[in-house]
């Protein structure tokens, strides 16, 4: 027997009501032309498709305090017109952060990214049907304009400092309460005006006296709250731009001393080049290699619940690096000028200091832990 065909009038229905499916959220959007769309609504929104975190920064303020005025990464630098950017957050899940190797982390940084970006492009589209220009910026691009290493046309760190969800830390990644600085960040730039958010000023980075960053990273490259972008990209790069110009160079300087065809191919069959291949195809080794300073970092409920007892222990911490950690500590103490601490930087690292967050964050974490088990356990009485 046949099933009937549906009626015409089915047909129209259906397709009125079936929306298109975008990989993020559901239901249908709150903004109507015409009608007022306010910040706590965009937040609102962010968050009920996917966010993590999400607050608002003024594109006048990001504008007036470029991370490096000598190359502003500003807002008016892309489109004049910008009003307001929504930052919103993802974070990486703490599992990858468990693993032997480095290659889950690259792979869960890919699918994050990923869905940062249909998350902030759904935000963007239903902003702009709602009558406002929006659009969104890269969360992973280089300027190569502005100056050299990974430098974009906007810091997502500093977007997310100045939308008030964290502060940088010893080695200026972002640090949130929530997820510490396993995360990742985009910006989505509009022309309406919403009602910025307050940055923090307490710093969420224990600092000189925690520097579990500084004793962690294989390059050597955290400084005084500044990074050494170039020690640190060979590691957290191991096939990136950089890594791959040097194998070039030294492929086409064995061709130039007439190596025979037999090197020159042996070279396209080595490790590197199958690694830059598998770094173009999946992204897996041209950014985010290295998850050291990610994985120690004490802050956030993440770490308190999942990372607290497996990186407890860091190999790669020495004397040395134990006695550079107490040299920065000193220094602040005595307040001997710091780059990463001067009058300019001390607005993303955070002016108040250290005043114990991850302290308190962790009492109430265990605070909380201690209601789930009570709540958990068989009642003696029954």
């Amino acid at each position: 027997m046949t099933e009937a065909a549906p009626s015409t009038g089915a047909v129209a229905s259906a397709t009125k009501t079936r929306r298109r499916w975008s990989g993020v959220g559901n239901g249908p959007s709150p903004f109507k032309r015409g009608a007022g769309i306010s910040a706590d609504m965009v937040k609102r929104r962010a968050r009920e498709l996917g966010a993590d975190l999400v607050g608002i920064a003024d594109a006048a303020i990001l504008n007036a305090f470029p991370p490096d005025p000598r190359w502003p990464q500003t807002p008016e630098r892309i489109s004049p017109y910008v009003k307001s950017v929504i930052v919103i957050i993802q974070h990486i899940p703490v599992g990858a952060f468990r693993c032997r190797s480095n290659t889950p982390v690259q792979y869960m940084d890919m699918l994050v990214l990923r869905k940062m970006d249909k998350i902030a492009y759904r935000l963007s589209e239903e902003i702009e049907a709602g009558g406002h220009p929006t659009f969104v910026v890269p969360a992973q691009e280089t300027e190569w304009s502005y100056k050299r290493a990974s430098y974009g046309r906007l810091s997502t760190r500093h977007l997310g400092v100045e939308a008030g969800l964290g502060t940088l830390g010893l080695e200026v990644n972002i640090l949130t309460p929530e997820y510490g600085p396993r995360l990742y960040l985009t910006g989505v730039l509009t022309e309406l005006p919403l009602a910025a958010d307050a940055p923090m000023t307490e710093q969420v980075c224990i600092g000189e006296s925690c520097s579990r960053c500084l004793h962690s990273c294989p390059g050597d490259a955290v400084l005084h709250f500044g990074i050494d972008k170039r020690g640190c990209a060979e590691h957290a790069q191991e096939f990136g731009f950089a890594q791959i110009l040097k194998f070039f160079e030294q492929a086409f300087g064995a061709q130039a001393g007439e190596a025979a065809a037999s090197q020159v191919a042996a070279l396209a069959r080595s490790r590197d080049f199958f690694g830059f291949w598998q770094g173009l195809l999946r992204v897996v080794g041209s950014f985010g290699d290295c998850p050291r300073c990610l994985a120690v970092c004490p802050v956030g409920n993440d770490y308190h619940a999942h990372l607290a007892e497996s990186q407890k222990v860091i190999p790669e911490k020495t004397p040395e690096k134990v006695t550079l950690a107490k040299g920065m500590q000193s220094a602040r103490r005595r307040g001997d000028p710091v780059a990463g601490l001067n009058d300019w930087n001390i607005r993303w690292v955070g002016p108040d200091g250290y005043q114990g967050i991850v302290a308190r964050q962790l009492q109430e974490f265990k605070r909380l832990q201690k209601e789930r088990a009570a709540a958990a356990a068989p009642d003696p009485t029954s």
